[in-house]
């Protein structure tokens, strides 16, 4: 990482991409298409929607919490509760078996960059927590990482 991974937002996002053609998880030694080629923001996005689904029917059944968009909606106090069984879901899942069930349904795998591939625990819990704060999440590099995967060094691919 140096400056020019802050700076570049200033340019857009092709800033940071040459003309040679550089795909996304060049860098990290991962194929361009196919399995363990980095996955794309919509795929991703549409794993999150179904995990962000299935927390708020656990919420609705554990704690009562109304489901989206039904009256009267969720109050402050109740959206932080189906953030935090989020969280749980995403930090048990992705640290045992290294995805979640919205992961596991569109084909994606949060791998580890040394070592096995197996994510630690300890990677896990860090990258739930940015994953969490949001901000983290949409903010990304060259190879389509979030800094919430940055950081623990990890990269969620493609398994199919």
């Amino acid at each position: 990482m140096d400056r020019k991974d802050f700076g570049s937002w200033l340019q857009g996002p092709r800033e940071r991409t040459s003309a040679d053609a550089q795909y996304r998880g060049r860098e990290i030694g991962l194929p361009q298409h196919g399995p363990g080629s980095v996955a794309g923001f919509g795929i991703r996005l549409v794993g999150v929607l179904i995990d962000w689904a299935i927390a708020s029917v656990i919420a609705r059944g554990l704690f009562g919490v109304p489901l989206p968009f039904s009256q009267p909606p969720a109050s402050g106090g109740q959206s932080f509760i189906v953030l935090a069984v989020f969280g749980v879901m995403h930090l048990l899942l992705v640290g045992t078996v290294g995805f979640t069930i919205g992961h596991r349904i569109v084909g994606l795998q949060v791998r580890s960059l040394g070592g096995s591939g197996r994510v630690l625990p300890v990677q896990a819990l860090a990258r739930t927590v940015l994953l969490c704060m949001f901000i983290p999440a949409v903010v990304w590099d060259r190879d389509g990482r979030g800094l919430h995967d940055k950081a623990p060094g990890t990269v969620i691919v493609r398994t199919r």
